[in-house]
């Protein structure tokens, strides 16, 4: 089977903090492998500014569709029933590599300031595989507020199908088959020094849950909150939504995806990730670099500290456009038939809590947090640069200022990750989790998940 091989709560926050001092100081020596040579200082983006015209909250309403729950409930029953988290996690056949084994591309991704206290690359193969691009970070923090799902800590990272060469060599009218795949890698990191991994397919039931078919998605943004996984789609016009009970096992090895001769089969993948659903922009098509247009999903994140808790989305936006970045937030239901979805009211719609803008552009994640006692939300906006190889930029902003984090040596802004993703903080432990995820038409290098306290963020601001 072509990946099948390979592929295959109690708060305790303390505790594990004390566990991971010592990798923190193996960090901070490796923190002095990245040069600064490559940084470069940026204009600040200043505060956030609030959007309160209905016409600009009308843009971001969204329209709840369900997947029947006879069809999803046959297609689980003709899978084999629910193999579950602890089922996949248990299969595990990727190991990820500790930071001390990661090569000098991959630790030169890490930020420069505040150092990463954790830090993991993946296997060989797939740090390697130029096609597949990690996208998003999500984690068992997002999911409930001790941190795990059951009795294990979980990291789910988020792959896309990209052939860039493909595209650039492609004849008129040749297929591409694979363009847009969507993987989820689920890491087992309840032993902190030994993170094992192994995926599941995204894909999406049909034929009343008798087949399935591909989901095609970038991965931009995904959170993990209660038991739903909420991912961009492909085109950033509608998020979709996962059960996590609903993880499922094929039984063919084979290149097809769905139902084959003798079972179902997901591309040599042993597992699939059925969609439960989704919510699409009502405005009509999104455009990106224009922000008088609705907007296309960037990344996603969630935040704890808002009542009630809520989906910080953002649009996407290129780092070499001019145009202003919204950010907004999405209210999750309280309804106990409604578990880890969005807040609907009677006709299925979702409206936008809150709705900012910020100057940065090229924003790749964005979390939101209002601390104790504070009066309004602190924004962290990671800052990719225009084209490649420089370390990105991450501010903190309000409603009244913005601040990034700072080199010491030289005083510059480009202190963040290389080519970092979506942003996922782990409340118990106080971590801000990303990865970085490079690649060109001929190589990928670069590829790391890691792991700032947020104190450390916030004591490195200037």
């Amino acid at each position: 089977m072509k990946h099948r091989g390979r592929h295959r709560r109690r708060r305790r926050g303390q505790a594990l903090r004390a566990t991971l001092a010592g990798t923190a100081l193996a960090l901070t020596a490796a923190a002095t492998l990245i040069s600064t040579s490559q940084a470069a200082g940026s204009g600040s983006p200043g505060a956030m500014t609030p959007l309160t015209s209905a016409s600009q909250a009308g843009k971001l309403r969204l329209q709840e569709h369900q997947v029947a729950q006879g069809t999803l409930d046959t297609l689980t029953r003709r899978m084999g029933g629910n193999v579950g988290v602890d089922g996949i996690l248990a299969s595990a056949d990727h190991s990820m590599r500790n930071e001390e084994d990661c090569d000098g591309p991959e630790r030169a991704a890490l930020p420069v300031e505040p150092t990463a206290t954790r830090a993991y690359c993946w296997d060989g193969a797939d740090a390697k595989a130029r096609q597949w691009l990690p996208r998003s970070v999500t984690t068992s923090g997002d999911a409930y507020e001790d941190g795990t799902w059951g009795d294990r800590r979980v990291i789910l990272a988020g792959w896309t199908y990209e052939d860039r060469q493909a595209a650039d060599d492609q004849r008129a009218g040749e297929p591409r088959s694979d363009e847009g795949l969507a993987r989820i890698a689920f890491v087992d990191a309840t032993d902190p020094r030994a993170l094992t991994y192994s995926y599941a397919l995204l894909v999406m039931p049909k034929d009343g849950g008798k087949d399935f078919e591909a989901v095609r998605s970038r991965l931009g943004g995904m959170v993990w909150y209660q038991d739903k996984l909420i991912v961009t789609s492909h085109n950033g016009t509608a998020l979709l939504a996962f059960d996590m009970r609903r993880i499922l096992e094929t039984d063919v090895d084979s290149d097809a995806i769905g139902r084959v001769s003798g079972g179902y089969s997901a591309d040599g993948y042993q597992y699939v990730l059925p969609a439960i659903g989704s919510y699409d922009l009502s405005g009509g098509p999104c455009s990106t670099g224009d922000e008088q247009a609705v907007p296309c999903f960037g990344s996603l994140s969630l935040d704890r500290t808002s009542s009630p808790d809520s989906l910080v989305a953002t649009e996407a936006s290129p780092s070499d456009g001019s145009d202003r970045t919204r950010v907004w937030r999405y209210p999750y239901s309280a309804a106990s038939d409604h578990t880890g979805l969005l807040a609907v009211d009677s006709k299925g719609r979702v409206d936008a809590g809150e709705v900012y803008v910020t100057k940065a552009t090229g924003v790749s994640g964005v979390l939101a947090r209002t601390p104790d006692g504070a009066d309004e939300a602190q924004w962290y906006v990671a800052q990719a640069p225009a084209g490649d190889g420089r370390h990105g930029i991450l501010w903190r902003q309000t409603d009244s200022d913005a601040e990034a984090a700072t080199c010491t040596t030289d005083q510059s802004y480009a202190c963040w990750g290389l080519g970092t993703a979506s942003l996922s903080y782990w409340q118990e432990t106080e971590e801000l989790w990303t990865l970085t995820g490079t690649a060109s038409a001929d190589t990928a290098s670069g590829r790391v998940l890691y792991a700032v306290p947020l104190p450390s963020v916030d004591g490195s601001l200037g």
